[in-house]
């Protein structure tokens, strides 16, 4: 990968990228996989942090097989060691959620009947559960917040846990994971190991060393790629509208079903669903599977779930984050917001008219925003009341 962003980048080594936001210095130190199969470069609207490491396996912003997304996910689970139990997996809002659900599941299928529980942080309040608040202070949209548990077999592994997986797409300063584990601490204040579970870490050795040591425990880190950056901020102010409003009485249609909550079990999908969708694909046909913010995950078990019937796709999702059209990010769709914040949502590296079939999975009741993503795209609605009940909303 070289300045002007061409060619194969090898395992390791040393470039800098030019973006409209300033000059990003990158360094590899090693990688499981080439690193241009992992990320780009993108600009962000944003004035905290100018640049972003795009995945190129996350189904976040880069349409992304759901064989591709699977062996990250089994990458990252078999480097979690050997831990005390109870084991609490948390995945970061909003883009490492559906990483996070992934690699728990993955983990699960090589430790059959080990005490463990998956919760992923969120920007919205779910009933009236108990929640913590920490701060992704880099973040367009900084508040996060993480619910108790509401079943008491699954509270008990919350209270009790010993070990502490955190998962999120990147490491760079670590100061979001210390937050989060002394929220935490608020819970089990005799947490015995954290790791954590990232695509790239660029927190390089010392910073590593230097996150152990704030957080004051046995810490492991496994990652599929390892380096470090620097990041000189350039000339252009951010244009972007705030990108978060939380109103703690505001009810926004998240759901309680699919992981803030807490889940135990791996997502399952009505077989007549799957069944149904690969019966209307004819052959060679292109297929998207989006989700929606937050909810991504079912996206991915519903993608996964096509492709073993033989269908092609691709997985993505829909986001908050402003980016600039440049760089890894070619296409830029704006709508309006489904959990009805108020605040710009954004579809990148997606033209209307690109694929054949587009399943939208929501978990929001269908509004004026659906229809109008779905109308852009082209695409059928298909909204997740549970796991065992998804039903396809009639596109007005």
């Amino acid at each position: 990968m070289s300045a002007a962003m061409g060619g194969p980048a090898p395992h390791a080594g040393s470039w800098q990228v030019e973006l409209p936001t300033g000059t990003l210095q990158l360094r590899v130190d090693s990688s499981e996989f080439a690193p241009d199969s992992l990320l780009g470069y993108a600009a962000r609207d944003n004035a905290k942090r100018g640049f972003l490491f795009l995945s190129k396996v996350l189904g976040k912003h880069w349409p992304v097989t759901p064989q591709r997304m699977a062996q990250i996910h089994a990458s990252l689970a078999a480097g979690v060691p050997a831990l005390p139990g109870p084991v609490v997996f948390i995945s970061l809002a909003e883009t490492g959620i559906g990483l996070g659900q992934g690699v728990f599941e993955a983990w699960q299928r090589d430790h059959p009947g080990q005490p463990a529980l998956f919760l992923h942080t969120t920007r919205y309040r779910v009933g009236s559960a108990p929640l913590i608040e920490f701060e992704e202070a880099h973040s367009h949209a900084p508040r996060q917040f993480l619910h108790w548990p509401e079943d008491p077999a699954q509270r008990a592994l919350f209270t009790g846990m010993r070990s502490l997986v955190l998962i999120d797409d990147e490491a760079s300063t670590g100061n979001t994971f210390v937050n989060l584990l002394n929220a935490c601490r608020q819970v089990q204040p005799d947490i015995a190991h954290l790791h954590l579970a990232v695509i790239t870490n660029f927190m390089g050795e010392q910073g590593g060393a230097g996150l152990a040591q704030r957080c004051g425990l046995p810490l492991t880190l496994g990652a599929c790629l390892r380096g470090g950056y620097q990041f000189a901020p350039g000339a252009v102010a951010s244009r972007a509208a705030p990108a978060q409003r939380f109103d703690a009485d505001a009810e926004r249609g998240a759901s309680a079903s699919f992981g803030r909550r807490g889940r135990s079990a791996p997502l399952r999908l009505p077989a007549a669903l799957v069944d149904g969708l690969a019966a209307d694909i004819g052959a060679g046909q292109s297929v998207l599977v989006l989700g929606t913010g937050e909810f991504m995950h079912a996206a991915y078990v519903l993608g996964a779930a096509l492709a073993r019937d033989g269908v092609a796709l691709a997985i993505q999702s829909t986001t908050r984050s402003p980016i600039l059209r440049w760089g890894a990010v070619g296409q830029v769709l704006e709508f309006a917001d489904n959990y009805g914040e108020g605040v710009p949502n954004f579809l990148y590296n997606v033209s209307p008219g690109q694929y054949d079939h587009v399943f939208i999975c929501h978990e929001t009741p269908p509004n004026a925003a659906l229809f109008e993503l779905a109308a852009l795209l082209d695409a059928r609605l298909f909204h997740f009341i549970s796991e065992a009940l998804v039903e396809e909303i009639p596109v007005r």
